[in-house]
């Protein structure tokens, strides 16, 4: 199909989440739509909480009441999501579902983005987006998992830490 599917958000009762996830995914198996709807999540974090007996770590949703379906829009796949049992609708306004997006996707922890690091801790970079654009500094920490690099600029004759995000900086060839 030429149309690339993308996430949309379903609003439905609270604690029938997994429910309507399962329910879409079967529904789109046994109509033979998996085409259209690939992908059903649930956001979740893991939480440790303190009890009488001790710690524990469970997982929470991160968004109740809400699940995120990966799908190509067409009527037929927006009848099948929106007739699960459970599901009350598409969040969008006027009745249209509005797909979220990639910085959303992202934030959210659906899908990550495959970076390219060609710089290292100690390597000397220069900033090339941002507010600091133009800035030489030195990586003093990176989290590829995070998007995230920390980079000591010198800024007003101080050393000054930086966060920013792995694509914001390039390597300097000497």
């Amino acid at each position: 199909m030429a149309e690339e599917a993308k996430w949309y958000v379903v609003h439905t009762y609270s604690g029938y989440e997994n429910a309507v996830a399962a329910a879409v995914m079967k529904a789109a198996e046994n109509r033979r739509m998996t085409d259209l709807i690939q992908e059903v999540n649930i956001p979740l974090e893991k939480v440790t909480e303190i009890t009488d007996s001790g710690e524990k770590t469970v997982e929470r949703k991160i968004f109740p009441g809400y699940v995120l379906v990966k799908m190509i829009l067409t009527d037929d796949s927006w009848h099948l999501v929106h007739n699960v049992r459970g599901a009350t609708g598409f969040v969008g306004s006027d009745g249209k579902a509005i797909p979220l997006t990639q910085e959303e996707i992202y934030g959210l922890g659906v899908e990550h983005r495959d970076y390219k690091i060609a710089y290292g801790i100690g390597d000397t970079v220069r900033v090339n987006d941002g507010p600091l654009a133009g800035f030489n500094g030195l990586v003093e920490e990176l989290e590829p998992d995070k998007n995230r690099v920390r980079v000591v600029v010198s800024m007003f004759g101080r050393e000054t830490p930086v966060d920013l995000e792995l694509d914001q900086v390039e390597v300097i060839k000497e």
